[in-house]
């Protein structure tokens, strides 16, 4: 997907004046006031961002995961902290409490609870419904990006500490995050905005924009053009950030959280335009065949989710369509309660 760019004058010195950029607010919703079917609809198919307050009030997590509880239960384990990065999980957890503005911490976003601690899975039941990662849970995707846990992850830091970069997520991809623990900052823009939010030549999803709260406004002139969304998480809450939407987050005191990923007709065919074309660039044929194989899949599984939506006592009767493309978290198991032999690289 290409967008317009405008390079950066040289960055401003540390000292040079930033601009605060002013900020809306995300709309929010009660989860017991939000049914999944209008969330799906509203939100999920409307590309719009919102937050789901409530929307894991039941999980045990709430209750026992602190930095305290990690450092205690996995002293000295080794976990994947961020691309290439492995730490011990008590210094690391050490480092995220002695954060600060000043000397920020580490940010950890590179655990796969799945691979990595599957040990913490039994403290989110039951699922968080909003969360579902719909065609990710389905047989017919390609081994590659078959994910019924919507690849969760652990997602912690503390004030100083934030994720490396403002980003939309690859491939297309819906994206939630759940809070569990402390408060969150979230800041997001439209993809509306992309032209004035300086995307990487290198990476197109990775802005080069550094704060886009306290914006360097000689460095990045056309930020004064976007407008910045802003909203905090506390424990309980989920933001939704749909595709294309650039976004980033710092934690505002020790904070844990876990993300997931969605996919869905609403954003299958830029899925399948940024996969192809990535396939495409070593091989065209193979591009041509992927494309077709995702034609079949979207056809079979936009069947299977009608008949669940439409006749969803047919659908129960004959098991067929839940099993190859489950609509929500009510027509399948809850990944949460068994292994998934899946494995993300960290490197």
């Amino acid at each position: 997907m290409s967008h317009a760019y405008a390079a950066p004058a040289t960055a401003s010195p540390a000292h040079a004046a930033r601009t605060q950029a002013e900020s809306m607010p995300i709309e929010t919703r009660e989860a017991r006031d939000l049914p999944y079917a209008k969330f799906v609809t509203e939100y999920l198919g409307g590309n719009r961002p919102v937050v789901v307050r409530g929307a894991a009030g039941a999980w045990p997590a709430l209750s026992k995961w602190t930095p305290e509880y990690f450092r205690e239960r996995f002293s000295g384990r080794d976990v994947a902290v961020a691309y290439g990065k492995a730490m011990p999980f008590d210094a690391f957890i050490d480092a995220v409490l002695a954060s600060t503005e000043e000397n920020p911490g580490p940010y950890m976003y590179r655990l796969f609870l799945h691979e990595h601690m599957p040990e913490l899975l039994a403290d989110l039941v039951p699922q968080n419904v909003h969360a579902f990662p719909r065609r990710l849970a389905s047989p017919l995707m390609p081994e590659k990006w078959r994910r019924p846990d919507g690849y969760l992850k652990l997602l912690v830091g503390s004030i100083g500490s934030r994720f490396p970069v403002m980003h939309f997520d690859a491939e297309n991809m819906h994206a939630t995050v759940t809070e569990i623990h402390g408060d969150k900052e979230f800041v997001m823009f439209s993809p509306e905005d992309t032209p004035y939010l300086y995307p990487s030549p290198v990476r197109a999803n990775h802005s080069m924009v550094d704060d886009p709260c306290r914006q360097d406004r000689a460095a990045f002139p056309l930020l004064a053009h976007a407008t910045l969304y802003r909203t905090v998480l506390t424990p309980g809450d989920m933001i939704f950030v749909p595709s294309r939407w650039w976004h980033t987050a710092r934690p505002l005191n020790p904070s844990i959280s876990v993300g997931m990923n969605i996919l869905d007709a609403s954003n299958w065919q830029g899925f399948v335009d940024d996969v192809v074309e990535s396939i495409r660039e070593t091989s065209p044929m193979k591009a041509r065949l992927a494309a077709a194989l995702f034609r079949a899949a979207h056809l079979a599984m936009s069947a299977c989710e009608a008949l669940q939506d439409k006749a969803p006592r047919l659908a129960r009767l004959s098991r067929l369509p839940s099993r190859l493309a489950p609509a929500s978290s009510a027509w399948t198991r809850d990944p949460s309660l068994h292994p998934l032999q899946i494995r993300i690289p960290t490197s």
